[in-house]
């Protein structure tokens, strides 16, 4: 698990792909402190796991779905990335929960500065929109921030000077093709309300009564919440 606060910037050595998988080797500081060969360390905001480790870079494996599903197959060597660690136990939880596993791929519209920061204007997926929330949290290429605006095509994130120094983000042009998580606790949420699964109807109502866990096929309900008092 990582929190979506990025520990550095690192940048790509060689991302060698035989068909649509492959080995990336990254240069990097910082996330090598600590590191052992099966830890894992987030890509772009794709979670991958150290293969093999050198002074000042290490390889991961890149599988064919991490391809389809993520920009990492465009990445040339040069290119910067943001890179960090699994999260310590006992470390601070600055950003918000980000397993590492990408839902899907956004691109830049604009970037408009205001003042001091930036506006990023991400247009995306209407599968990836409907889990944005004004308010909420989404990671872009791996980097937590925080939603001021979002609509049926497109949100939007303001980017503070410190972000914009230690991240890609602001290095990026209109164009560009981002790799974007959602909060994990709405997908979750949906899921347990048994809404989106295969055969059944948003607010269906024709479950049995009682615990959830006793409702074969079915997870939590609205109807449940109700019984309980919620």
């Amino acid at each position: 698990m990582f929190t979506g606060i990025i520990e550095e910037t690192g940048k790509i050595q060689s991302l060698s792909l035989a068909g649509t998988s492959g080995v990336l080797r990254v240069r990097a500081k910082k996330v090598l402190e600590g590191t052992r060969i099966g830890d894992s360390i987030a890509v772009n905001g794709v979670c991958l796991t150290v293969t093999s480790l050198s002074p000042d870079a290490f390889t991961a494996d890149v599988m064919a779905e991490t391809v389809r599903r993520t920009g990492l197959g465009s990445l040339k060597p040069g290119d910067r990335v943001n890179l960090e660690r699994a999260m310590a136990a006992d470390g601070r939880f600055g950003g918000h929960i980000v397993a590492g596993h990408i839902d899907g791929t956004g691109r830049i519209e604009s970037l408009v500065r205001e003042e001091n920061a930036v506006w990023v204007t991400v247009s995306a997926p209407r599968q990836i929109l409907r889990y944005i929330v004004e308010k909420g949290s989404i990671a872009i290429d791996g980097i937590s921030l925080t939603v001021a605006y979002v609509d049926e095509q497109v949100f939007k994130v303001s980017v503070i000077p410190h972000t914009g120094e230690e991240t890609t983000l602001l290095s990026k042009n209109p164009g560009d093709i981002v790799n974007l998580e959602n909060d994990i606790v709405g997908k979750y949420i949906e899921k347990l309300m048994g809404y989106g699964l295969p055969g059944q109807a948003r607010g269906q109502q024709d479950r049995p009564r009682g615990n959830p866990d006793e409702n074969t096929g079915s997870g939590l309900t609205l109807e449940y919440l109700e019984q309980m008092g919620f």
